[in-house]
């Protein structure tokens, strides 16, 4: 056999995933690893549910859930949602990450020597975990993990693991600088996380479908917490004639309710969505905002998936100047920027975009253009250069 024919072989390490398909997990993990496998043999670690099958493959991709408590019942740490949001909406879940750390280092132990690189996505806890293995690894920062938990034993960790690194990558310049200045790290790549182009597209509109007579439709897509402003754009509603379609749940959907209630019908909450109802969603928009902002903790977007899905769907975006989106945003461009809780700014920019067709018209061209360049196939193909680099750079391929 010739052995130099054969694949490399790659093990992603996440703590985001769909459990199942049709999931309204995030699933880019996912999607990244779909593509991959025109390179790669992949195989994805990710923790267990405590429902979904220990062992499967998802559209092709090999799926390893690790268990990290003896109850199932009890493993409730990382869905729905992330680790840091499970944890403020429950404290006592704080006591399962000992165990969850645990558990992970016992299994990527247990798996890394049949792999050529692991790719460790998010700092905590992947990359942290990884840093007491043995296998050559990479760490791609994707927000949170960067931005928050930068105290005491956790961010001694978190150099440590960064340092031991044989790269780095960030998914903003934002990102990327962060690192650079909190952990002295140089030369990170900065690769954002992509969309399928083939998936979103305008050719998804339904006219109408979001059953408000003749009213123009905003809508807004993600996890209803703190760091994505939410509640500005449902202040920036009260200075727009169109109703407000909000697509997602999370920890302050009954505080946004609250405040919704006050306007009547003019905000709509459509509770979360899978992928496979997102795209006639997005297309079937007036507008998209993402009123992103900097959260108490310091935690702001890492790029704004949301955004590149709605650009990809032929709807004009507004969105706030916050963490990773002026990466992708180019102000009057391809969408409106906004400060920061500004919702007087959001409300003008959104009445700007429904009464000027050439405006939305030119937003619209450019941002799907602007997707395209985010297609999973051009970032997986990138992810292997960086793989190939990696073990290049140690002698272990070429």
């Amino acid at each position: 056999m010739n052995n130099s024919k054969k694949k490399m072989r790659v093990l992603i390490t996440a703590s985001t995933f769909p459990r199942f398909i049709g999931d309204t997990e995030p699933r880019f993990i996912f999607d990244l690893a779909k593509e991959l496998m025109r390179y790669c043999d992949v195989t994805v670690l990710v923790p267990s549910d405590g429902h979904a099958p220990k062992r499967e493959k998802m559209e092709g991709v090999k799926v390893i859930r690790y268990r990290y408590f003896p109850i199932k019942r009890f493993e409730t740490l990382c869905y729905p949602g992330a680790i840091v949001p499970r944890i403020k909406e429950k404290k006592s879940r704080a006591l399962l990450v000992p165990f969850l750390f645990l558990s992970l280092w016992l299994n990527v132990r247990r798996y890394e020597k049949r792999f050529d690189l692991v790719n460790a996505h998010w700092i905590i806890p992947q990359g942290i975990i990884q840093g007491f293995c043995r296998s050559k690894y990479m760490i791609t920062g994707h927000g949170a993990d960067v931005t928050s938990l930068n105290k005491g034993i956790v961010k001694a960790l978190k150099k440590r693991a960064l340092k031991n690194a044989s790269l780095v990558t960030a998914v903003s310049n934002d990102l990327s600088l962060a690192i650079s200045k909190m952990y002295g790290i140089s030369d990170i790549p900065i690769q954002p996380m992509g969309c399928n182009v083939r998936a979103f597209s305008p050719d998804n509109r339904v006219d109408g479908y979001f059953g408000q007579s003749d009213k123009k439709s905003v809508l807004f897509v993600g996890r209803l917490a703190e760091k994505k402003g939410v509640t500005y754009l449902i202040e920036a509603m009260k200075s727009v004639d169109a109703v407000l379609y909000i697509a997602g749940d999370g920890p302050l959907l009954d505080v946004l309710k609250k405040q919704a209630a006050e306007l009547g019908d003019k905000v709509v909450f459509l509770g979360a969505k899978t992928h496979e109802e997102l795209p006639q969603i997005y297309a079937s928009a007036d507008v998209f905002v993402a009123p992103s902002v900097t959260a108490k903790d310091g935690d702001k977007e890492g790029f704004g998936l949301v955004i590149l899905e709605a650009l990809a769907s032929g709807v004009p975006v507004i969105a706030s100047r916050s963490g990773g989106i002026v990466d992708l945003i180019r102000n009057e461009e391809n969408g409106l920027l906004v400060p920061e809780k500004d919702s007087q700014a959001i409300g003008e920019c959104i009445n700007r975009v429904l009464a000027d067709k050439e405006l939305a018209g030119r937003l619209t061209k450019n941002g799907m253009d602007t997707a395209a360049g985010y297609d999973y196939r051009v970032v997986a193909k990138n992810y292997y250069e960086m793989y190939k680099k990696v073990l290049d750079d140690s002698g272990e391929e070429g």
